[in-house]
C-alpha cells in the first residue's frame, strides 16, 4: 500500500522514527526524516538507501524552530511535488520526576511537542487534501491517563488529543478526505524511555520494531486509535472509564517510588 508513497517523519533519528523509516524503506516509500542530529540522520538515510527507498533525504533542526516546519514541507513539495503521509513523532525531554514548578520547562516542552505538531500539520494539510492523504501523530498513555511523575509531558500529549481529535472532526465536516491517526503507545524500549523510566518501572517495555510497524499499518489503514501494546493500553482505557480512582491506585503502586528523584 506504501510503495511509491511520499512520507514525512519526525523524530527519524533513533528510537520508533529511526524504525517506522526502516519499515518504509523496505515497502519503497520516499522519504523525507527530520531529527535534530544531523550525524545521526544521515546513518539512517544511507541505511534506508540500502532498505530499497524509493529515495531518502533528511532535514536537521529542532523542532521548536518556528521555521522548520515550512522548511521540511517545501522540501517535500520540491521534491515529489506533494504528500501521502505525514508522520509526527518527535519529542523534547522531560524528565521522569516530581515537578518542580519550573514553568518555563512545561512552555518550552509545549513548544516542540505540541505547537511543531500542530505547525506541520497546517502546513502540510493543503498537499495532503492534494493526495488526500494520511496524518500519523504519535502519542502516549500518558496522554490519555494522568499519572505522577509526567506533568508537563503528559501535558503535552492530552493536548495532542484534543487538538487532533477536533481537527478530525472539522475535516470530515468538511468533507475533507486526510485521515487523523492517534497513536496511544504505553512502555515501549526505546533508549530514551528505558533511561527515563526503567529504574522506576519495573515492567517489560514492548519492541519498538513492532511498535513501529503497528503505527505505519494504522496509518496506512486510515485507523481513528492505535493501541499498543494493546491488551496493556486497552485495559487501562477501559479501566479508566470503569473505575478511574482504582486506576489512579493501581498506576501508583507500580512504581518503584524509592527510586523517584527529585529535581
Amino acid at each position: 500500500m506504501l510503495r511509491g508513497k511520499r512520507v514525512i517523519v519526525t523524530g527519524a533519528s533513533s528510537g520508533i522514527g529511526e524504525q517506522m523509516a526502516y519499515h518504509l524503506a523496505r515497502m519503497e516509500a520516499h522519504l523525507l526524516l527530520t531529527a535534530r542530529t544531523e550525524a545521526k540522520l544521515q546513518k539512517v538515510v544511507e541505511r534506508c538507501l540500502e532498505l530499497g527507498a524509493a529515495s531518502a533525504r533528511y532535514i536537521s533542526g529542532s523542532m521548536d524552530s518556528p521555521s522548520l516546519p515550512e522548511e521540511v514541507l517545501r522540501e517535500a513539495e520540491n521534491a515529489w511535488g506533494g504528500l501521502d503521509m505525514l508522520i509526527l513523532n518527535h519529542i523534547g525531554q522531560s524528565s521522569f520526576t516530581f515537578f518542580s514548578g519550573d514553568v518555563g520547562h512545561v512552555r518550552k516542552l509545549m513548544e516542540t511537542n505540541f505547537v511543531s505538531y500542530v505547525a506541520l500539520a497546517t502546513a502540510a494539510l493543503p498537499l495532503l487534501k492534494e493526495s488526500e492523504g494520511s496524518i500519523v501523530v504519535v502519542s502516549s498513555i500518558a496522554g490519555k491517563i494522568a499519572g505522577p511523575f509526567t506533568a508537563p509531558y503528559s501535558a503535552t500529549k492530552f493536548a495532542l488529543d484534543g487538538f487532533f481529535s477536533s481537527l478530525r472532526q472539522e475535516l470530515i465536516v468538511d468533507k475533507v478526505n486526510v485521515s487523523i491517526t492517534l497513536c496511544i503507545l504505553g512502555y515501549i524500549n526505546t533508549e530514551s524511555a528505558v533511561r527515563a523510566v526503567s529504574h522506576v518501572i519495573p515492567d517489560t517495555p514492548a519492541p519498538k520494531e513492532e511498535c513501529a510497524l503497528e503505527i505505519i499499518r494504522a496509518g496506512a489503514l486510515r485507523r481513528r486509535e492505535l493501541h499498543y501494546p494493546a491488551p496493556a493500553v486497552s485495559s487501562m482505557l477501559l479501566l479508566r472509564s470503569l473505575a478511574p480512582e482504582l486506576l489512579d491506585s493501581l498506576v501508583r503502586s507500580r512504581y518503584r517510588l524509592e527510586n523517584v528523584r527529585r529535581t
